[in-house]
C-alpha cells in the first residue's frame, strides 16, 4: 500500500524516519532528475549532482513544508533553485577564467528519442524550456509553474506558448 506524501513528511518531522524520507524521494526522483536533465539540455551528469543537492535541500528544510502546494510542487522548486544557484555559479565560474562557454552544451548519451527531444529543447531559452518541461513532462498547472519559477502567471503562459511555437516552427523545419 502507497503511503501518501503528507503521512511519509510527517513521519521524517516528528521522528525522523529515515525510511520515510527515502520512500518519499523514490516517489518523486524520477520526475525530479528529468526535470533537472531537461534543464540542463541532457547534462545527465551535472542535472544528477544537482539533484543530489536538491534532495540534500528538500531533507533540510522540510519541516518548512506548509501543505501550501503539493510536495512535488515544493521539491521541484528547490530543485529548480538548486539548478539556478548552479547555473549562476557555473557563469561566474567562466566570467573569472575568461572562457565564453555555454553552460548548456549538450552531451546527448540517452536513447534517439531523447536525443531528439534535448536537440530540439535546445532551441528554448531557459525560461521556456522550464515552463514548457514542468507543463509537458512533469504535467504540472500554469498556477504550480507560476509558484515554482516566481514568474507571473501571465509569464508562464507566455514562456509556454512561445516555447511550444518554437518547437513546432523547428520540428517543422527539419
Amino acid at each position: 500500500m502507497m503511503v501518501d506524501d503528507n503521512t511519509l513528511i510527517a513521519r521524517v518531522i516528528s521522528s525522523g524516519d529515515q525510511n520515510a524520507f527515502a520512500t518519499l524521494i523514490k516517489k518523486h526522483q524520477g520526475a525530479i532528475r528529468q526535470f533537472l536533465r531537461r534543464l540542463n539540455a541532457g547534462d545527465q551528469a551535472t542535472a544528477d549532482d544537482i539533484a543530489q543537492e536538491a534532495f540534500l535541500k528538500i531533507y533540510q528544510k522540510l519541516d518548512t513544508f506548509l501543505g501550501q502546494s503539493s510536495f512535488s510542487t515544493w521539491a521541484h522548486k528547490i530543485a529548480y533553485n538548486c539548478f539556478l544557484k548552479y547555473k549562476q555559479k557555473i557563469y561566474h565560474q567562466h566570467e573569472v577564467d575568461g572562457f565564453n562557454l555555454s553552460i548548456f552544451e549538450a552531451k546527448f548519451e540517452d536513447i534517439e528519442k531523447d536525443l531528439i527531444i534535448e536537440r530540439l529543447m535546445s532551441c528554448l531559452d531557459i525560461a521556456e524550456r522550464t515552463c514548457v518541461t514542468l507543463s509537458v513532462s512533469a504535467g504540472m498547472s500554469h498556477q504550480e509553474i507560476s509558484t515554482i519559477t516566481k514568474f507571473p502567471l501571465g509569464t508562464v503562459k507566455s514562456h509556454i506558448n512561445r516555447g511550444k511555437q518554437k518547437l513546432t516552427e523547428k520540428v517543422n523545419h527539419q
